[in-house]
Order: structure tokens, then sequence, then C-alpha cells
């Protein structure tokens, strides 16, 4: 059997490994301040803040689906990816169109702005990623 090529790169290697050291700093952020907001004031904005603690539950879980680089960590990583990416849009846009609907901003509002967009490029990182470590059928 002859290899040609480069053998290829597990979701935890390389760059992955940025990535997932991304993923693990959004989860510790978002759940400071999902936990914080839930705890002292979560009668003025619930929907804002649970969304939040979603977030949080959401990067812990694509960090962990990363770091196993195995067949099932891959497809967690990926429903996680796919999710954070609707999830960001979707709150995205609906915090831009109706205000009211979020008195209190989450990590996904405005596309992730307060957060510098980040919320919004790293599903897409992830996603490439995932893209690019796949192993092809031999």
């Amino acid at each position: 059997m002859v290899e040609t090529g480069t053998p290829a790169r597990t979701t935890n290697s390389g760059p992955g490994r940025l990535l997932i050291a991304v993923y693990l700093l959004f989860a510790i952020a978002a759940t400071s301040r999902a936990g914080l907001q839930i705890a002292t004031k979560f009668d003025e904005a619930p929907v804002a803040y649970l969304l939040s603690a979603l977030a949080a539950v959401i990067y812990i879980v694509a960090a962990v689906g990363l770091a196993r680089a195995g067949h099932a960590g891959r497809r967690v990583a990926l429903a996680c990816c796919t999710v954070e990416l609707i999830g960001v849009v979707g709150v995205g846009a609906l915090s831009l169109v109706d205000r009211e609907l979020f008195p209190d901003e989450t990590v996904w509002s405005n596309f992730g702005s307060g957060y510098g967009y980040i919320p919004l490029v790293l599903p897409i990182l992830g996603l490439l990623w995932l893209a690019r470590t796949r192993h092809s059928p031999t």
C-alpha cells in the first residue's frame, strides 16, 4: 500500500488547539456573565440571560467535541457549531429588528458585537476546521 499526501489532521492538533482554547475562553466568559445575570437580575431579561447560558453550554460542549477528535467528538462539535451559527445569526437579526425582545444583551445579540463579533466568526471557523480535518474515505 502506497500512501500519498500528508496524513489527515485531527481536530485537536495544530490550529485546532487554538480553536479549542478560544471556545474554552468563551465558555468561561459566557458562563460567568450568564451566571451573574441569572443570580442577580434574572427577572429583568430572563430570555436574554438564558440564551447566554445556552451559548455557554454550547461553547463547553463544542470545545469537548473538538478536543476528543474521534468520530463522536466530531459529530458533537459539528452539531454545536451548527446550532451556534444558527443561534448567533437568528438572535443577532432579532436583536436588531426588535430591541424589546432582548432588553439586555446576550452573547449573541447584535451578532456578538459585545464580544468583538467573535461569536459570529467562531462557529464558521469551527465548521471550516471540521471540514478541513475530515478524513476522506479510501
